[in-house]
């Protein structure tokens, strides 16, 4: 499967229309359902989307797992219950609902942020701020890709 790679800033018209960046669309077209699925993001002031298939897929895995009732519920009744589906138009535009926009704050340009498998879309100025702060934990942290790609390859070859 391909992944969502690099950050785009598209303008939302007053109907709130927005253009699905073309890379993205070009993932998401080959998936069951002709459009994104998007819902409030648990941690930032931003909307998380995939495709429907991605959608299936974690419900699967949540059959898998040990989780508590209580995480049971609040996967389902936050991500799932709060899921729109939002088909792509003719020109590859997406209807973003009033509350959604409102949760993420966006009004007038939507920036949609690739993260693998998912991608979010943010008020652009709030991305700002969040990848500013994200840098800084980088760095606290020490994180680098030689250093990712080094772990993993260590682990790969201890068997974990």
């Amino acid at each position: 499967m391909a992944v969502f790679l690099s950050t785009y800033v598209n303008k939302v018209d007053r109907k709130g229309r927005v253009s699905v960046p073309a890379e993205f669309r070009k993932i998401l077209v080959g998936q069951s359902y002709q459009g994104v699925v998007v819902f409030r993001s648990l941690q930032y002031a931003a909307l998380e989307a995939c495709s429907a298939d991605h959608m299936e897929r974690l419900s699967d895995s949540l059959e898998t797992l040990d989780l508590s009732d209580e995480e049971y519920e609040l996967i389902e009744t936050i991500i799932f219950g709060g899921s729109v589906q939002l088909p792509f138009d003719g020109e590859g535009r997406i209807v973003l609902p009033q509350h959604l926009c409102d949760f993420a704050g966006i009004s007038e340009a939507a920036a949609f942020v690739g993260r693998r498998k998912t991608f979010q879309i943010w008020e652009p100025t709030a991305l700002s701020v969040h990848e500013d702060s994200m840098r800084e934990r980088a760095r606290g942290r020490d994180l680098s890709l030689s250093k990712i790609i080094a772990k993993a390859s260590a682990m790969r070859g201890s068997g974990s």
